[in-house]
């Protein structure tokens, strides 16, 4: 037992969470797993999930066992990517809540929602950026590579949390300091969201920016929709967009 044991903290990257499929993809069943706790190797972290016996576990720590372990397609997107991204110098942080995107559908395990993590956790789950591939990249984090939204794409999802998760005075702050996003990224986000507000408060906001990148977008292949939005009542009319908002 020693060496296996041994082995398997070997190849365990710290501070992260082993689920059971994990262990077992090593020879560790619930049984053995169940063993190396009651010898004081492991410690249950809930229903099959693990930690090493003293070892601090995190949030980060469980989205990658979430990402790699589990092959969830869940990312930290919106206002928690640009902190990962260190742009923390715009933000008015404190313990504010992680925000997690999935697809429609995506549940995440009992063992995560039921552990106390150093801030609140929430899970978001929408199809408008299904059309948007290759808007994550690996960013690392505490000693691992986490999937985190490209700076572009986390731009759409803070205005798609907008006004009720997401302040715009916030996200327009944010827009302000993307001074280099990729033009054809931006151009695939545009084209593949399929969230219009979204869309037009992001063109708002970076109009407003006046960001160079602006000039090499086509947004003639960009569909806006049609009829007015309105995210604060009694704001002012942006007529190129038919969008009303208050001032940021």
């Amino acid at each position: 037992m020693g060496s296996k044991i041994n082995q398997l903290l070997q190849q365990w990257p710290a501070g992260t969470v082993a689920t059971l499929r994990w262990l077992n993809r090593r020879g560790v069943d619930r049984r053995l797993a169940d063993k190396y706790v009651q010898s004081g190797w492991l410690e249950r972290l809930g229903r099959g999930a693990y930690k090493r016996a003293g070892s601090t576990i995190d949030w980060v720590g469980a989205v990658y066992a979430l990402q790699t372990q589990l092959t969830l397609d869940v990312h930290p997107g919106g206002i928690t990517a640009i902190e990962l991204r260190g742009y923390t110098q715009y933000l008015s942080l404190g313990a504010r809540e992680v925000v997690l995107f999935g697809n429609p559908g995506t549940k995440l395990p009992a063992w995560f929602e039921a552990h106390a993590w150093s801030r609140p956790v929430t899970l978001v789950t929408t199809g408008v950026f299904a059309g948007t591939e290759k808007t994550t990249s690996k960013l690392p984090v505490d000693g691992v590579d986490l999937k985190v939204s490209t700076l572009e794409r986390t731009a759409f999802e803070m205005m798609y949390l907008v006004p009720k998760r997401q302040s715009y005075e916030e996200a327009c702050q944010m827009m302000e300091s993307l001074t280099s996003l990729r033009p054809q990224v931006v151009q695939q986000l545009l084209e593949g969201c399929t969230s219009v507000k979204t869309k037009r408060l992001f063109m708002h906001a970076a109009e407003r920016a006046n960001h160079s990148w602006l000039k090499r977008l086509d947004l003639s292949k960009v569909e806006f929709g049609s009829g007015r939005r309105t995210i604060h009542a009694g704001g002012r009319l942006d007529k190129k967009y038919d969008l009303v908002v208050a001032d940021p």
